[in-house]
């Protein structure tokens, strides 16, 4: 299983739209998926339709409780695509697991040993705090959804530098399979400029593929679905799906779930 994190500590810039739709993309093309949500906010499960009342099983209790991943798998309506949603009590984790001795190995000690999907998605919530670390521990390579905004290039800088303490202290292999542009304008100056320096600083680590700013994909998560569903053929959908396809591009030869 091919596992990949989603992660900026910079709110707002597009994290979890990115989750659902990439995952439901995937789905779609065939690939047995698995999404992670790791935000206490739980968003990522909201989106997908996963109502708070109905979350009896999280990963606060795979990291916390070390239950095996399959036992808090929840299927969504979506073939092919499974959650493992947040709830609020995902929120004191990072308390209890400080005197933990692996608490930075949880995630990928849950991983390890699991089968049976193809790809998964990791939704990180915006911090690097022990959430974040857990995910990066145990992804093999990172997403990063970026704003086209005047910081977006600062808080990057401070991502990358967490990346490389990672892969000194926990996770030797992890890599960036790429940056991903959202909240693209092309009315807005400052949206090229920032586009443009991005691909000036991190070369082809860019996505070619962009997510623009999209009334619908806005819309769709208060719908409890992904925008590929919610409207298939809006700009943002056909963006997602764009981007699913250079993503499996960019991924190794695809390992067939047991």
């Amino acid at each position: 299983m091919i596992t990949i994190a989603i992660a900026n500590q910079k709110g707002g810039v597009g994290k979890t739209t990115t989750a659902i739709n990439i995952a439901t993309a995937m789905a779609a093309t065939g690939w047995k998926t698995l999404l992670i949500d790791l935000d206490p906010q739980g968003n990522a499960s909201t989106g997908m339709g996963v109502d708070a009342a109905h979350r009896e099983s999280s990963t606060y209790d795979v990291l916390v409780d070390e239950r095996p991943l399959a036992e808090c798998i929840h299927q969504t309506d979506i073939p092919g695509l499974d959650l493992i949603p947040a709830t609020v009590d995902l929120s004191g984790a990072e308390v209890e697991l400080v005197s933990v001795d692996d608490r930075t190995h949880r995630l990928r000690s849950a991983l390890e040993n699991h089968h049976g999907h193809d790809i998964c998605f990791i939704d990180c919530p915006p911090s690097l705090g022990l959430l974040t670390l857990n995910a990066l521990g145990a992804a093999d390579t990172l997403l990063v959804p970026l704003q086209c905004e005047f910081f977006a290039l600062e808080g990057l800088s401070q991502l990358l530098q967490t990346v490389e303490q990672v892969q000194q202290r926990f996770n030797p292999d992890l890599g960036i399979v790429g940056i991903v542009l959202t909240m693209f304008d092309r009315r807005n100056r400052l949206t090229d400029q920032v586009a443009d320096d991005v691909r000036d600083c991190l070369g082809n680590l860019v996505f070619e593929s962009v997510i623009p700013r999209n009334v619908r994909l806005s819309e769709a998560p208060s719908h409890g679905m992904p925008a590929l569903i919610y409207d298939h053929n809006c700009t943002g959908s056909r963006a997602y799906i764009a981007l699913a396809r250079e993503l499996i591009g960019r991924l190794p030869e695809r390992r067939k779930a047991a």
